[in-house]
């Protein structure tokens, strides 16, 4: 007999991974996840998620249907649950007011909409997706809309999870936010929010705040972190124009205990589904506010990240004699960041089509994204191959990018590499993981970012 029934509409990132950890800290809970994707559901079921997270498998096989179930029967999930979780997309805006900028709410909507029409008990809807400020406050209007006899209780509880390390973020979270209406029955609802993660996470790094103070610190986390990313790649350009080294900068930089050294590292750029996205919804915010400074500052902020793979892409080129047609380059990496196979905002998305439009002929290899790179290039005009492994995908080419930070990119015998490649060999570093020094040695012209390259020729 279980304590409660927990429910999480969306079988994401977000959502599988989030409910498996509660599933397995709290198993006097019943977790269910529903999503109206029955492939998605019946990978769930099947013991393989769908997606691609150091840890998760295992995680989700440790509770699957004892305490933790997938289903696609939405409106049974509402029915029986006591607390549910929103965790369902909140793309950015293709059409209509705030197109490319705001967050589109569709789906959320659509969901209040069904948890209201299938709720005949009162529950504790909790908003796990990212959202603009005031959002809880819309979701209370559309579930009390004709509905007197139930009550809802709205929490913002975002998370703050990071592609690759999800598992360990979930189980040593460096803080758990729940936002809550400042009155009884809202203290109540936190509380009992407070009640599940206290199984596992120590009283002093769960915090709590109003609604919309928590709404707005997913958003403002993100703009920081990916500032910072920002940041440092614009450091880069400086550092290549001055013969200076972006490493020993960011070392110097981050050796101060004001700044610190987390996302010093500069790169070809940042993706994944939230930097971008969330960035342009505080400028969105801020426009609609009537903070036009406000905005056009943090709007700098991806534009910079558009100018870094522009430049990386440049530079290619120009380092190639001003000419692609018919040369073959290899892309080491498609996801967006190690130890994930997401593909959103990749980098190399961009990359790969920029290298298309100039006629190259590109091979691209990750160990574990390339089933969605294939859906990410489908409408490419081009000569595309696709090739796990990375000796294979290097051979007869012209140049290497490395667009992802794969641990196995470091330990390739890159001597053999250079020897299957037409000469001259171009190497470019777009994550500055590699040892420059020593592949510029072997032959290869060197591109790291933030430094002056290592050239043979």
């Amino acid at each position: 007999m279980f304590k409660k029934t927990i429910l999480c509409i969306g079988a994401g990132y977000v959502g599988g991974p989030t409910m498996a950890m509660i599933a397995n800290k709290c198993p006097d809970y019943k977790v269910l996840v529903v999503d109206i994707n029955d492939e998605r559901i019946a990978e769930w079921n099947s013991g393989k998620p769908p997606i691609y997270e150091p840890g998760l498998e295992e995680l989700v096989n440790t509770n699957l249907n004892k305490n933790l179930f997938f289903s696609g029967n939405v409106a049974e999930g509402i029915a029986e649950a006591d607390i549910i979780f929103v965790s369902v997309n909140t793309p950015t805006k293709t059409y209509g007011k705030g197109a490319g900028k705001s967050a589109d709410l569709k789906f959320w909507e659509l969901t209040a909409r069904e948890i209201k029409k299938y709720s005949k008990a009162n529950k504790i809807v909790v908003e796990k997706s990212t959202l603009p400020v005031r959002t809880a406050k819309a979701m209370e209007r559309i579930l009390h809309a004709g509905n007197p006899d139930v009550h809802f209780e709205v929490l913002s509880n975002p998370e703050f999870l990071a592609e690759g390390t999800a598992i360990r973020d979930l189980n040593t979270p460096d803080r758990v936010l729940i936002g809550g209406n400042e009155t009884d029955s809202g203290q109540k609802a936190i509380q009992e929010l407070i009640d599940i993660y206290s199984h596992w996470v120590d009283a002093d790094r769960i915090i709590t705040s109003n609604v919309w103070s928590s709404e707005l610190s997913k958003l403002v986390a993100n703009a920081f972190l990916a500032q910072r990313i920002s940041s440092i790649n614009s450091i880069s350009a400086l550092c290549e124009a001055t013969e200076a080294n972006v490493k020993d900068v960011a070392k110097a930089v981050g050796m101060d205990s004001r700044i610190g050294s987390k996302f010093l590292n500069a790169s070809v750029g940042f993706g994944g589904s939230c930097f971008k996205k969330d960035i342009l919804n505080l400028v969105y915010l801020c426009e609609h506010y009537g903070l036009p400074e406000v905005a056009e500052y943090w709007e700098q902020v991806v534009l910079m990240n558009d100018y870094q793979r522009n430049r990386f892409v440049e530079k290619i080129i120009q380092s190639m004699f001003n000419t692609l047609a018919g040369k073959q380059i290899t892309l080491l990496g498609f996801a967006f960041k190690a130890n994930t196979g997401d593909t959103r905002e990749s980098p190399a998305i961009y990359v790969a089509k920029s290298l298309l439009d100039e006629q190259a002929n590109i091979v691209i290899s990750d160990p574990q994204a390339l089933d969605y790179a294939k859906k990410d290039l489908a409408d490419c005009v081009g000569n595309i191959e696709y090739c796990e492994d990375p000796y294979t995908a290097t051979t007869g080419s012209h140049a290497i990018l490395i667009m992802t930070e794969w641990n196995e990119y470091k330990d390739l015998d890159y001597k053999k590499i250079y020897e299957s490649m037409e000469k001259p060999a171009f190497l470019f570093d777009g994550r500055n993981i590699l040892d420059h020094a020593n592949l510029h040695k072997i032959g290869f012209n060197v591109y790291p970012l933030g430094t002056p390259p290592l050239l043979n020729i």
